[in-house]
């Protein structure tokens, strides 16, 4: 398994809202970066005050090709973990073969599957407006407490909006509902785990659990949990740290049960083995067993 992750945004965030899990994971000997997609670069403050030219004519299409081309400068697929529209982004890319395993949290779902939730449908109405053409969609104080920090406190939103939140191009969200976002969620797959928050009004946990569940290889793991009393901004909202610890322990248990694997496909009966040796095999086999 690769010990490097790649940490992918979602829509009016840039890679500065991953800094906390960044140290947190570096700080378990994982190797980590976070690119930001087109015209995310820099700091929030600033992306709003100066938006970036053609901001509004980025494409779901553009910020996957970013991402296609960091890994491909990468030795071996790394694990993904992505927020909103980056749980959608690390879906395409597991799909395309540039995954080692996958985390989705609170993600945008694929091959146009929506939830009858009235959040959902009046926030997605307003991003993709046809009559705002590509001008890009401005976020406020007022729509990131309402929308992002829904379980936070107004003081807690305003620091949070302050530091993390940026301007988005609706095509982004326009795309997700066309070709570019059609996975075929039945074959073979890497690990994804699926991530969601009770009070989340973006993305509500019945839409997760239907992406996670039209996934439909039985030899393929996928896995889902519901963090209660969270929004849509679990990656930041206080109590982060349970969400990320969550993640690490999965990875982890994939971590295992992929080494166990390995084991099993060795054909220990086609080579002479050393009879001292047995021994530490059999003990490496017990110790690397997933738990039930």
């Amino acid at each position: 398994m690769s010990n490097h992750i790649l940490f992918i945004h979602g829509m009016f965030l840039n890679p500065k809202s991953w800094e906390p899990w960044i140290h947190r994971f570096e700080t378990r000997d994982f190797s980590c970066s976070a690119p930001a997609w087109p015209l995310h670069e820099g700091d929030p403050r600033a992306l709003r005050s100066h938006v970036p030219e053609g901001l509004g004519h980025l494409k779901l299409q553009d910020v996957v090709d970013r991402y296609v081309a960091e890994l491909r400068n990468l030795d071996e697929p790394p694990i993904l973990i992505g927020h909103s529209m980056g749980g959608l982004v690390v879906q395409i890319l597991a799909a395309q073969g540039l995954a080692s395993m996958g985390v989705c949290i609170a993600s945008v779902a694929p091959n146009d599957l929506i939830s009858a939730d009235w959040g959902l449908f009046t926030n997605v109405l307003s991003i993709i407006n046809p009559l705002a053409g590509q001008s890009p969609c401005e976020m406020t104080p007022e729509s990131f407490h309402d929308n992002f920090c829904n379980t936070m406190t107004h003081a807690q939103a305003v620091e949070a909006f302050d530091e993390f939140a940026v301007h988005e191009s609706r095509q982004v969200m326009r795309d997700s509902l066309r070709r570019i976002a059609h996975i075929d969620l039945d074959k073979p797959h890497v690990p994804l785990l699926f991530l969601s928050g009770e009070k989340d009004v973006i993305i509500p946990t019945s839409l997760v659990a239907k992406n996670a569940d039209h996934y439909t290889d039985p030899g393929s793991v996928t896995a889902r949990k519901e963090f209660p009393g969270r929004g849509h901004f679990l990656c930041g909202q206080p109590g982060w740290e349970d969400v990320a610890d969550y993640v690490h322990a999965w990875i982890l248990t994939q971590s295992d049960r992929e080494t166990g694997d390995r084991l099993d496909r060795l054909s220990i009966a086609d080579t002479p083995l050393d009879p001292a040796a047995a021994p530490i095999i059999r003990h490496f086999r017990i110790h690397t067993e997933p738990e039930e």
